[in-house]
């Protein structure tokens, strides 16, 4: 037992040396400077999971601006000064941003590739989310998340709201149900007509479960979406796997088709998986399962941290009611209870600078997004000062988070100041500097070039209806007052906006309208 188990030892050393010798990468001249890390295929993973944020300032410390972290199995190049943002977004003829995001959509999902070059679809995704989420099309999306936002909050949450009756839950758990039912039943539609049906109160109640129980599904394969994009198969996470399946049960062609006033998003996406691919029918709905979770998994978090922070600060709430009530008055929009909905269309949601404020600082504050581009060839990465040779296949990263936090930037970047992103006369404030010179990158939750979220505009829109509506017919406030900000939960450090690492209890009811 002893000799057999001194063998397996000796083995794992000598394939350690062996990596070492002769497997770890070699820095060439004219390349940024490299940190393989200690440990085979890992190299640096373990320490920049552990606290991203903190893993790149000490490595921008060490080497400068620009420099190669071996990352499980990948060479990452991390560009962390933002005036050279522009250059790298300039080099797309060298530079691919599809290639990482089909590659981890199919891996994620559980759909053959999206990339037109492998033959299984000829379908531009960017082109179809550009299309039916910005412009005439999301004009549609807000009049739609409006009215489900309002039946959700008052009428699918009426058991629960008594007058007078102070109603006590978690605000995580709150923004995670009220966003996911009215985000579901606007992308994917009612499965009950409103008109005249007798039965219209049964079908409501099953529908809610029927998504309430999307929403236990969409969590559970949540939690393990990050081991997904870090390469683990779904097979090794049961419970995760049995969920997603589940959700794409749910989103199957001919379940969609049994529904009410689909999104043109997903109208559109469906005629295109049906005359664009070859994937089955399962594979079809796999793609709708990616539409949900990413019309979700940002939202809701970023809803959170909007919601929460504006509680945390009496002057905010004060002035972003007030201005919600300015421009419901100058709507004559009346609020009230008798079931007659309010309507706020996108030039009046855009006419909320403050709002906007409140939501852009909440989202710097927890967004933890990297942008990235797969080198195509062996070529030399141009910069503002310098330049770097880029080998074939590496990645050049950026990692917002460093911008968002920067001390030069924003001054005291870890306090919630809702008014950060104003200027003099109250309004939109673009002009942040660095060392004396203006950014053009300063705010970068979405992304940034080609790549950018297409669905970042109809995002914003959301969260501002979701604090307008719940502004104007709740009193809302947090059971401990003096309760601290949860720490951002680091585990989804690269795939957007972070999830606190626990709950808050705060408590609501219905205003005397």
């Amino acid at each position: 037992m002893f000799l057999a188990s001194w063998i397996w030892g000796m083995a794992v050393i000598l394939c350690c040396l062996s990596w070492f010798l002769l497997g770890r990468r070699r820095r060439r001249q004219g390349e940024p400077p490299l940190e393989n890390g200690f440990l085979p295929y890992l190299g640096c993973a373990l320490q920049f999971g552990a606290n991203p944020l903190e893993f790149l300032k000490e490595k921008k410390k060490k080497h400068g601006h620009i420099f190669t972290c071996h990352v499980a199995g990948k060479y990452i190049h991390f560009l962390t000064d933002p005036f050279s943002y522009h250059a790298l977004m300039r080099q797309g003829k060298y530079l691919d941003w599809k290639k990482f995001h089909f590659a981890t959509s199919a891996k994620a999902f559980g759909h053959g590739s999206i990339d037109p070059a492998e033959g299984n679809t000829t379908e531009n995704f960017h082109q179809t989310f550009i299309r039916t989420l910005q412009g005439n099309a999301l004009d549609a999306l807000i009049e739609a998340m409006m009215e489900n936002l309002q039946y959700v909050m008052l009428q699918s949450r009426a058991p629960k709201l008594q007058s007078d009756t102070w109603v006590t839950e978690g605000l995580y758990t709150f923004c995670c149900q009220v966003m996911f039912e009215s985000g579901f039943l606007t992308f994917f539609g009612k499965a009950f007509n409103s008109n005249n049906d007798k039965n219209l109160s049964l079908k409501q109640e099953t529908e809610r479960a029927h998504i309430l129980n999307a929403l236990e599904n969409f969590k559970e394969f949540d939690k393990i979406f990050p081991a997904l994009v870090a390469g683990l198969p779904i097979h090794l996470f049961k419970s995760a796997h049995s969920a997603r399946e589940k959700l794409g049960e749910a989103l199957l062609h001919k379940n969609l088709l049994k529904r009410d006033n689909l999104s043109e998003l997903v109208t559109l996406r469906m005629f295109l998986n049906d005359t664009l691919s070859t994937f089955d029918d399962m594979e079809k709905a796999k793609t709708h399962v990616a539409v949900l979770w990413a019309s979700q998994a940002n939202t809701i978090p970023a809803t959170f941290w909007t919601l929460f922070y504006l509680l945390k600060s009496p002057e905010a709430m004060i002035t972003a009611t007030k201005e919600v009530q300015n421009v419901l008055e100058s709507a004559e929009e009346r609020i009230s209870l008798d079931g007659k909905h309010i309507s706020l269309n996108r030039k009046q949601l855009d006419n909320m600078p403050i709002l906007d404020s409140i939501i852009k600082e909440a989202m710097r504050l927890s967004s933890a997004s990297m942008t990235f581009r797969v080198a195509k060839e062996d070529f030399t990465l141009h910069l503002e000062n310098d330049f770097y040779n880029i080998r074939k296949d590496d990645i050049v990263a950026l990692y917002p988070q460093l911008l968002h936090f920067d001390p030069e930037i924003y001054a005291d970047p870890l306090t919630f100041k809702y008014d950060r992103f104003l200027n003099e006369k109250g309004e939109e404030k673009t002009d942040f500097y660095r060392n004396g010179r203006k950014l053009k990158h300063y705010y970068m939750p979405f992304g940034t070039g080609i790549a950018k979220c297409p669905g970042r505009l109809f995002a914003v829109h959301e969260i501002k209806q979701f604090l307008a509506l719940i502004l104007s017919y709740f009193e809302i406030e947090l059971v401990d007052s003096n309760v601290k900000c949860p720490s951002l939960d680091q585990s989804r450090a690269g795939l957007g906006i972070l999830q606190p690492s626990n709950d808050v209890d705060f408590r609501y009811r219905l205003k005397c309208l």
